[in-house]
């Protein structure tokens, strides 16, 4: 899925892309991209100053508060799916790091490689799989972590990169993490679950079939080296290797090997990462502190409880709204509470 947001249209065909593309795990941040406001504008909306961070070739932005304590916890926000900016493609990340340092607490966050200030990072498409990502957090965190103002680093990922926070902790070793809409149960069975999902006229159902077919062998570790034009944008040869090796990995089992403190939080109108995800989850550590948000979306935005209306839904992922006023709180008070424990 890396590096769907830079996509062209393939042309030629009737199918609605975006539908197409809603299916696709973590898929939002391909849907569209809104308006990100600049570093000034932000600073002016909250008590935060951003200052510009890099390390191992990854850009990123550190916040701090305006005021408050000369050291404390610092967050690391890993981004979701696709090509994904700091600030998120909906504003997600930039609205939580105002929040954090609202309450005075620091944060980081980063372009993934392959866009923004982190593109030098990708040159061949084929070569990047999910062990970079990986990669890319642990070096942040361990960046973060050393950093004499931080004290303790809490890794908050979100979509995909809840799954990225779950595998770079074996590494980092943070004090906790946070998962936000973070995938639960096996990459193919949600991408199946939204597949079948997808409204499409009866004259198109074949496209269901044909992409039911790729993922089937994809599963199987087999390479599609054919693809049709229509479904190029999602199983192209040259993204394979990325998709091949997130199938290889099941997030409820490697987040139940975690021994750090965690809390999960689940959008209850979330059309892309499942209730039953949130429950893979917090079976695999029924100790986790967790939060499911009413009518919230995949990107924290407001949205209908009716999940069936997906043009409704679609229409939530807005770039100019809110976050939903109960998420950074609960992050909040999570982070305060590991922090302090955590001191010696």
């Amino acid at each position: 899925m890396q590096a769907l947001c830079r996509d062209r249209h393939t042309g030629g065909s009737s199918v609605n892309r975006r539908d197409l593309l809603g299916a696709f795990g973590g898929i939002a941040a391909a849907l569209a991209t809104g308006p990100i406001l600049t570093k000034r504008a932000a600073a002016q909306e909250m008590p935060m100053v951003e200052e510009p961070w890099s390390a191992g070739g990854l850009a990123g932005s550190f916040v701090r508060p305006r005021h408050g304590p000369s050291r404390g916890p610092a967050v690391l926000i890993l981004a979701g799916s696709g090509g994904t900016p700091r600030d998120g493609n909906y504003r997600t990340y930039l609205q939580l790091a105002q929040g954090l340092a609202a309450a005075r607490i620091r944060s980081l966050r980063y372009d993934k490689r392959g866009v923004g200030g982190s593109r030098v990072l990708v040159t061949r498409e084929d070569d990047v799989v999910l062990w970079h990502f990986v990669e890319d957090a642990v070096t942040a965190a361990r960046d973060l972590a050393a950093r004499p103002e931080v004290s303790s680093v809490i890794i908050a990922g979100h979509s995909e990169g809840a799954l990225l926070a779950t595998l770079a902790a074996r590494k980092a070793m943070p004090t906790a993490i946070v998962q936000l809409a973070g995938p639960g149960r096996r990459f193919d069975v949600i991408l199946r679950e939204q597949i079948m999902a997808i409204p499409l006229p009866p004259g198109q159902e074949h496209y269901r079939k044909e992409t039911l077919e790729i993922l089937d062998k994809l599963v199987r570790g087999e390479r599609v080296p054919n693809v049709p034009p229509e479904l190029a944008v999602l199983f192209r040869p040259s993204v394979q290797p990325f998709l091949l090796s997130m199938l290889a990995v099941d997030p409820a089992a490697e987040f139940g090997r975690l021994k750090v403190p965690a809390l999960v939080v689940q959008a209850a109108s979330d059309i892309q990462v499942r209730m039953a995800d949130f429950e893979a989850l917090t079976k695999a550590r029924p100790d986790a502190r967790t939060v499911v948000l009413p009518a919230t979306n995949h990107v924290f935005k407001r949205a209908p409880i009716d999940l069936s209306d997906r043009a409704a839904q679609i229409k939530s992922y807005d770039a100019q709204a809110q976050l939903v006023p109960e998420l950074v709180p609960a992050i909040v008070d999570f982070v305060k509470s590991v922090a302090e424990q955590a001191e010696p």
